[in-house]
């Protein structure tokens, strides 16, 4: 059988290759995460004069306040 350095070594290399992958995992979902919460498109609306934001993507969104369908800012 394996002799206890080298059994030792396997161990922490496959212990170290958990660690690593759970580490990318979870640190590519939490930046997409991030990167969808960031990504916002701003609304002006015409009839309450309230500036909102909403999901990227977005043309028409309704105001949150009064309820009007307003197209997105343009700058």
């Amino acid at each position: 059988m394996f002799e206890l350095p080298i059994a030792a070594t396997l161990i922490c290399a496959l212990v170290g290759v958990v660690f690593l992958g759970l580490w990318m995992f979870y640190d590519h979902r939490e930046h997409a995460w991030f990167e969808r919460e960031r990504r916002k498109t701003t609304f002006h609306c015409i009839r309450c004069d309230r500036l909102y934001a909403a999901p990227a993507g977005l043309e028409l969104c309704p105001c949150p306040r009064c309820g009007h369908q307003n197209s997105r800012l343009r700058f």
